[in-house]
């Protein structure tokens, strides 16, 4: 019943390896998956982030600022880019229509007080009329390439750009302002003054995206919009200063439209495939072994097995059991009282001249907390059999044998 300690306790290291593989095919394959991301992405992500080399992203138009000696600042919340904003500073506002009215009074001020251009990229009417009060907003056109015609000197160094989206109607008499690249006679572009600088209403977002920098003159106009000062202040909001929850998009709202068809289409293929693997293979036939497997092995692949799960309490149980079966016959006991812990103990113990108690824990007792404790019951186990069994036989001869035959012992 005991096991050597090499097979039974301690796993030699071709064991461990063969363990550790699947752990280690899974760390390598999160490492490489990261690295092909980080490949992929280039920096991080998302629709007009400095550092995304997505197509809907502005490294391209970053990297150029910062050739020109144009420093760029990330600024996720309001309170940064405040903070960031100075004098010889430009700040863009990358999503002007995600933002709650605290951060746009927040931006406004600063940019008040700090004298500088404000650049907003498709803001819609809420927006607009946080940051150029007085100008009207008119419903989105696709965006296209366009002539400036008009005389702002940024424009017309630009020449054909691609605007489009929100357009932008000026009040009548107002000076120094500028409206270009009409679409139906109102602005795509549209520069207002203020008592402190200068807001800069920029329709659609195509001229400072990867995809689309290099057409036309993208990259001109974007250059002298951002790059006028040393530095810029690019302000991507984030998820804090989102709007409220009733006018956020639902998970839904957020897949493909026809998500909905996909779904069915896989639910179909799922219920064939179901069917199809579900079919009736017939009735349950018997047919004999193709070789007999000896005792001994099936013994060894079980304890194997308990071995590989860690099932130390069912082995220990498993002994136990075999070992009560075994003896109680032996001491006399009931074949209904063989796994009784009030009626065999006893009876093994008055065979061994051990106490009942400790026969009641080693038959009885908890499960062992590690194998080595594991091979020691096992140990224990024997020896108690070997005890029970190995003893000889104490018979007295009879008081008065019968006449004419000697005793016999």
């Amino acid at each position: 019943m005991t096991a050597p300690a090499d097979t039974a306790v301690s796993p030699d290291a071709r064991q461990l390896l063969r363990r550790a593989r699947p752990f280690a095919i899974g760390a390598v394959a999160l490492v490489l998956a990261g690295l092909l991301l980080a490949v992929l992405n280039s920096g991080e992500s998302g629709a007009l982030h400095p550092r995304a080399s997505v197509p809907q992203g502005s490294r391209a138009v970053a990297e150029l600022l910062d050739e020109r000696g144009v420093t760029t600042t990330l600024a996720t919340t309001a309170a940064e880019a405040a903070e960031a904003l100075g004098p010889d500073s430009t700040l863009l506002v990358a999503q002007p229509e995600a933002l709650t009215p605290t951060a746009r009074d927040t931006l406004r001020r600063a940019a008040e007080d700090a004298a500088t251009r404000t650049v907003l990229v498709a803001p819609g009417p809420e927006a607009t009329a946080a940051f150029a009060p007085r100008v009207t907003v008119a419903p989105p056109v696709e965006a296209e390439e366009r002539a400036p015609r008009c005389a702002w000197p940024a424009a017309q160094r630009a020449g054909e750009a691609r605007l489009g989206g929100y357009r932008y109607a000026l009040p009548e008499g107002t000076t120094e302002a500028a409206d270009c690249y009409p679409a139906g006679g109102t602005a795509t572009l549209a520069t207002v003054p203020t008592p402190t600088g200068e807001t800069v209403l920029l329709g659609s977002p195509d001229i400072l995206t990867n995809d689309r920098l290099d057409e036309a003159g993208n990259a001109s106009l974007a250059l002298q919009l951002l790059g006028s000062h040393p530095r810029l202040v690019w302000y991507l909001p984030s998820g804090e200063e989102a709007p409220a929850a009733d006018e956020r998009r639902s998970v839904t709202d957020l897949l493909p439209p026809g998500w909905r068809w996909a779904a069915l289409q896989l639910g179909v293929a799922a219920a064939l495939a179901a069917l199809w693997r579900a079919r009736r293979l017939g009735p349950v036939v018997t047919e004999p072994l193709p070789a007999t497997v000896p005792a001994a092995e099936t013994v060894e692949g079980r304890a194997r097995l308990y071995h590989r799960t860690h099932a130390r309490a069912q082995a220990a149980d498993a002994l136990r059991a075999a070992t009560r079966a075994r003896l109680a016959p032996v001491a006399g006991v009931a074949h209904a009282d063989t796994h009784d812990d009030e009626a065999l103990p006893p009876a093994v113990a008055a065979h061994t001249g051990t106490s009942a108690a400790e026969v009641r824990a080693l038959l009885f007792g908890p499960a062992p907390e590690d194998d080595r404790a594991l091979v020691r019951l096992a140990d224990a186990l024997d020896a108690l059999e070997r005890r029970v069994t190995d003893e000889p036989a104490t018979a007295s001869p009879p008081d008065d044998p019968p006449t004419g035959e000697e005793p016999r012992t």
